[in-house]
């Protein structure tokens, strides 16, 4: 009941959030129509919201308009699409969104459970803590589709903890990795965290063990069933590029229109240390500019650090180190970070550092594993970060509507 409750107010929160927000770019329920029509492009002059020449972040050729964000939002979206049709679905987009991020707060209280936390208020600070101490309230208040893969990749990585702390079925979480690479490309690295965990698991990591005890452990077959569930979304994203651009290497991000000083950056390579600088400090340095007027600071829309935004993300450092899982979910959030940071976008226009959010839910869950460690709830210290995580996020709301 609580769970559901939640879910019920986490909409309406959402949905005032967004609704009279128009972001005027539901490229994924076009993308969805395209797809149900065996087409991979979006006709010119679809509808007054689809993708247009000129915007930014389209690729125009011959007269038709690709989208170059990764498919699987299109691909869960069609179902709906299909029912809506792709011009109403663009009318409900913040609905939509806004049930997409209540079922991210509604997935994290109940994976919070299979961490291990089992009375209602830790749950409940997991829950709070993901859904409005992230950038998850941005992307759903400000919709379009650079935010929708975000709710969506979300989702599924919940989904994959959940797996990772439930049953572990190995070739389960090869699927879900790929998905979760169809939405977000650099969630393709968390396939060795995988590996790590499965090996975890064997118990071929047991320092009491000897040597030949623990190559006698490996697990091949659960190494394989990973690779196994990833494969289909690596063939698929092989065939879509090949299918849009002629070559299965081409995913369009190096060809999608920019404004000038983005295509500045990206011309200094799409992946480049270059651009370690920038993002470190939009991650972890950049704070707004603090002023005498309601809400008493100013963002600039580039990004704000996570320790500004959201530091009761800081109580993964006081996770059981002693538990393997801590460093197995913290190496994860690191090499899905890596791509990021290498990643000449930024995130722009954004609050926080959204980019941020592929490896959230791998310190989300190391959080988690800090309330288990503390007997299944959180210090009131941790509730007073966790509050001014969802101050920050409220005021988001405010700016969304004033950047």
């Amino acid at each position: 009941m609580v769970g559901a409750g939640l879910v019920v107010v986490s909409f309406f929160v959402f949905w005032l959030s967004n609704m009279n927000f128009t972001a005027g770019r539901a490229d994924f329920m076009y993308l969805a129509d395209a797809f149900l029509h065996l087409r991979v492009w979006i006709p010119l002059g679809l509808a007054p919201n689809a993708p247009l020449v000129g915007e930014n972040d389209v690729i125009v050729i011959a007269g038709r308009i690709f989208v170059p964000f990764a498919p699987f939002p299109a691909i869960a979206l069609m179902p709906l699409v299909a029912i809506l049709g792709p011009v109403n679905a663009d009318h409900w987009e913040t609905v939509i969104n806004a049930a997409l991020a209540a079922g991210v707060v509604g997935l994290a209280y109940g994976v919070a459970g299979r961490i291990g936390l089992r009375r209602i208020p830790g749950r409940l600070f997991l829950a709070i803590l993901l859904g409005f101490s992230t950038q998850i309230w941005w992307v759903t208040t400000r919709g379009g589709v650079w935010h929708t893969g975000h709710l969506i990749a979300t989702i599924l990585m919940l989904l994959l903890i959940a797996e990772m702390f439930g049953k572990q079925r190995a070739f389960l979480m090869g699927v879900l990795v790929g998905l979760g690479f169809l939405t977000r490309a650099p969630l393709a690295f968390a396939g060795p965290g995988l590996a790590l965990w499965v090996l975890h698991r064997s118990g071929a990591l047991n320092r009491h063990l000897t040597l030949s005890a623990r190559l006698h452990l490996l697990p091949w077959r659960g190494w394989i069933m990973l690779i196994v569930g990833f494969a289909p979304s690596l063939g698929f994203f092989f065939f879509y590029n090949w299918a849009r651009f002629g070559s299965v290497v081409e995913s369009g991000y190096g060809m999608a229109a920019l404004p000038p000083f983005l295509e500045t950056l990206r011309q200094q390579g799409m992946f480049s240390p270059v651009h370690l600088g920038m993002n470190i400090e939009l991650l972890f340095l950049k704070l707004p500019r603090f002023t005498a007027e309601f809400p008493w600071f100013q963002p600039d829309g580039l990004g704000m650090s996570v320790l500004f935004t959201s530091p009761a993300l800081l109580l993964a450092l006081l996770a059981p180190w002693r538990d393997r899982r801590s460093w197995i979910l913290l190496i994860t959030a690191v090499l899905v970070l890596i791509p990021t940071l290498l990643y000449y976008g930024g995130g722009w226009l954004q609050y926080g550092y959204r980019y941020f959010l592929d490896s959230i839910p791998f310190v989300w869950a190391m959080v988690g594993l800090y309330g288990v460690k503390h007997r299944g709830g959180y210090p009131w210290w941790a509730w007073v970060l966790l509050g001014w995580g969802v101050i920050v996020g409220a005021a988001g709301v405010y700016w969304a509507y004033h950047l």
